[in-house]
């Protein structure tokens, strides 16, 4: 079966698939709908556990003085030692048992949904402190990723945001897991600290060479056959983003994001990212699990940019606002509407030059 919305009478050749959580269309789908976050004032954790990774983001948390700023907020902080090996959502749940109230983190996406997962299954208010070096997470909290420090406000003059926790299996995560191409981004060395461009090295060759378990993905009336990348986001990322690099709307919609990819070519793949066009791309917005099956007993994924591996089929999910995050009343907040990243740029330039390379290897 080629993308498309099965059994519903839609037009098959149309990529793209809106929901609306407020009204069903004629195929059955939803349309989405943005409505703003309610927050509210947060304060009285009295027992406040942060944990610190001091290698993330090439050592902000060092940089920023966090573990010390923490301390002086009342906070018991404990630092992630690289050397033993150790599960964070061990220490957090240890935490908890010892009498926590409030758990928080300092680092990447990775770790942050570790221990929000501890957290949301707590009923624990949640802090996020942006050491890492790309923390989505925190850009759509509205954080301000160039001063992590300023995230601590939380513990003192804080509001509380009610959030959506995406699942994939049995675990947790914030932004996205990926399968396929996406997922091999991920796996790649270089991928920690070049994101954009290995992204723009590897996707076109990747999607062109067919490589790994062939993939299904079921959602609702939704079934695409043998896509080459999938990503499924907490929210759905801005429409006009190939590549999970925008922001997202909002992360109270109930709703999971659904972007799948296949191309024949590699210079196809690049003129996509470079032109936003929608040809070979299918997206979903929806409240239904997404289940992914592969034709291999595990997969490898890419979970909030970690890489690690699942078992099949891998039903994703969303759990609406089940998680208490707290930031500080005062914080950059939500971008103007039309704003980009400023990677953005450079990935659509960049697929620029993949484009023209393999044109001139294959004239």
């Amino acid at each position: 079966m080629g993308d498309g919305a099965a059994g519903c009478g839609c037009d098959r050749g149309s990529p793209v698939v809106a929901l609306d959580v407020r009204r069903a269309d004629a195929c059955g789908l939803w349309v989405r709908a943005v409505t703003e976050s309610a927050s509210r004032p947060a304060t009285g954790a009295r027992r406040p556990y942060l944990i610190v990774n001091p290698r993330s983001g090439g050592g902000k948390a060092s940089r920023f003085r966090i573990a010390e700023r923490a301390r002086a907020f009342g906070a018991q902080v404990f630092l992630i030692d690289h050397s033993l090996p150790q599960d964070l959502a061990t220490v957090a749940r240890r935490a908890v048992d010892d009498g926590a109230d409030l758990l928080g983190v300092a680092g990447g996406d990775g770790t942050q949904a570790l221990v929000a997962e501890v957290a949301a299954a707590s009923g624990l208010p949640f802090v996020v402190i942006p050491v890492g070096s790309r923390n989505h997470f925190a850009m759509d909290l509205g954080l301000d990723r160039d001063d992590p420090s300023a995230a601590l406000e939380a513990l003192r003059d804080g509001v509380e945001l009610r959030v959506d926790l995406g699942y994939a299996g049995e675990r947790a995560f914030v932004n996205n897991v990926s399968f396929g191409a996406y997922a091999a981004l991920v796996q790649d060395p270089a991928y920690r600290e070049d994101k954009i461009g290995t992204m723009v090295r590897i996707l076109p060759e990747f999607l062109a060479r067919h490589e790994g378990p062939e993939l299904l993905v079921r959602a609702g009336l939704l079934t695409v056959d043998r896509p080459d990348a999938v990503l499924v986001s907490n929210n759905p990322y801005q429409l006009d983003d190939p590549a999970g690099l925008d922001r997202r709307a909002q992360l109270d919609s109930g709703l999971l994001g659904v972007l799948t990819a296949r191309a024949e070519t590699p210079a196809e793949t690049a003129a996509r990212l470079r032109s936003g066009q929608t040809h070979g791309l299918t997206r979903l917005a929806t409240p239904d699990d997404v289940v992914i099956h592969a034709d291999a007993p595990v997969v490898p994924v890419g979970l909030d940019g970690e890489a690690v591996t699942l078992r099949t089929p891998v039903r994703c999910r969303i759990s609406p606002r089940t998680l208490r995050v707290w930031v500080p009343r005062h914080r950059p907040g939500v971008a103007p509407t039309g704003w980009r990243p400023p990677g953005w740029a450079v990935v659509q330039r960049a697929a620029s030059l993949v484009g023209r390379s393999h044109r001139r290897h294959t004239d």
